[in-house]
């Protein structure tokens, strides 16, 4: 089929009929924190149970586990999708996948699982989104055959290297440089956005926003019949989680004494996104399966798509994916009523919204990543999760969330609240 040159490209998916019927994550807890001893299997577990128990779902009638993790937190990251769903109480005959989509991971696990229940391949799929920033390993692949003498030993920290793309040869960080340079942002400007990140993660937290889909997180055991038992075990003397850590209020003033990650660029480290631990989980339905629930879904998954852009700009990737969604959708940008954008650097949170032009007062009104932080593969479920809980509490019906990709890509999803007037 040939393609019309007025038609975006990129991946679109529309669902006429898939359902989020609950969400809930862990704590976002500082790099080497409470959670730095724990696995991201384990934490998926946690939040995998308790989303089946919010949502009131038997884990009996879960058809499909798809699963997200980027960076090996333990050895056994290959069964990380199967262990979730086995040690959630998922029948054996069920299947499980790992997605990874780098940044934008977490919001694919809701695009394949729209493409699964719109298919008919399943009617409830179990949504995991886990990641241990603190975990990230420090590791090697030059010496499966040994040491030889005198050469250099190559461990490398994973977390360090892999915020770089070498195709281009940039750090995440320089791509977000590029970006204030080709939209003229300046340090103040960039200080200024995480300063009102901080203040609204703050502010939301004292009013006991993130409550709603928070569960705690304490030291305990998981058993499985016929398997060994795994367990979440807290760094230190913590007995337990309750709240995320890294919000504080940062003033402006504050920000601007911090020195830049390159001489003369707008990046810090307290306008870039925060490295914490965390899970999230979500259960997503067809219709059909949906309406025999005692409790009403928390929103319908609309539509999805994914675009590429330039690898050494890709923080502008939710920009276009926004747009390819708009487009397909028959939607205009003022009728969305929340945007939900991972802000996985100052700049590049800035020029997306300077290049779609969005209302302050609707981008990430609780706060962002810069606040909260950015484990990887939990963040998009966190943004979907956090977005569908908005649009009811203001009684608003669309709303977008988003994410740039490194390597350059950009994906967003379209939530939609049915029970708006």
């Amino acid at each position: 089929m040939n393609r019309k040159d007025n038609v975006s490209r990129g991946l679109f998916n529309a669902f006429d009929d898939v359902w989020l019927l609950d969400g809930v994550r862990t704590p976002m807890v500082d790099y080497c924190g409470a959670l730095a001893d724990a696995s991201p299997t384990d934490m998926g577990i946690k939040v995998a149970r308790e989303v089946l128990r919010r949502a009131g779902v038997p884990p009996v009638e879960i058809d499909s586990v798809l699963a997200a993790n980027v960076a090996p937190g333990g050895f056994d990251q290959f069964y990380l999708p199967r262990h979730i769903g086995l040690y959630a109480g998922v029948p054996t005959e069920v299947p499980a996948l790992m997605v990874q989509r780098i940044c934008g991971s977490g919001l694919e696990l809701f695009r394949q699982a729209g493409e699964q229940i719109t298919g008919g391949s399943a009617r409830m799929a179990l949504l995991v989104g886990t990641e241990s920033m603190s975990r990230h390993p420090v590791m090697a692949f030059e010496h499966r055959q040994g040491f030889r003498l005198g050469a250099p030993v190559e461990f490398k920290d994973y977390l360090w290297e892999s915020l770089t793309d070498p195709a281009r040869g940039i750090s995440m960080i320089h791509t977000a440089e590029n970006l204030a340079r080709r939209h003229g942002i300046t340090r103040g400007e960039v200080d200024a956005f995480a300063s009102r990140s901080f203040e609204r993660a703050v502010h939301a937290q004292q009013q006991g926003w993130f409550e709603g889909e928070i569960v705690t997180v304490a030291s305990e055991t998981f058993e499985l019949d016929g398997a060994q038992p795994r367990g979440l075990r807290l760094a230190g003397k913590v007995a337990s989680v309750e709240r995320d850590t890294h919000p504080r209020l940062s003033p402006p003033e504050v920000l601007a004494k911090l020195r830049p990650v390159y001489p003369g660029g707008v990046q810090t480290g307290g306008n870039s996104a925060a490295l914490t631990d965390a899970a999230a989980a979500a259960v997503v339905a067809s219709g059909e399966a949906a309406r025999d629930r005692a409790r009403p879904p928390l929103a319908r998954i609309a539509a999805a798509a994914v675009v590429g852009v330039p690898p050494e700009i890709m923080g502008i990737g939710p920009a276009p994916a926004i747009r390819l969604l708009l487009e397909r959708t028959a939607l205009r940008l003022d009728q969305i009523a929340r945007f939900e954008i991972n802000e996985a650097q100052g700049a590049q949170i800035v020029a997306v919204q300077r290049e779609l032009e969005i209302d302050p007062d609707k981008l990430n009104v609780h706060g962002g990543a810069i606040a909260l932080g950015h484990p990887l593969a939990a963040t998009g479920v966190r943004l979907t999760v956090t977005l569908a809980r908005q649009l009811r509490e203001a009684g608003a019906r669309y709303g977008i969330a988003s994410a740039c990709i490194g390597g350059g890509q950009g994906i967003a999803l379209l939530v939609e609240n049915a029970d708006a007037s």
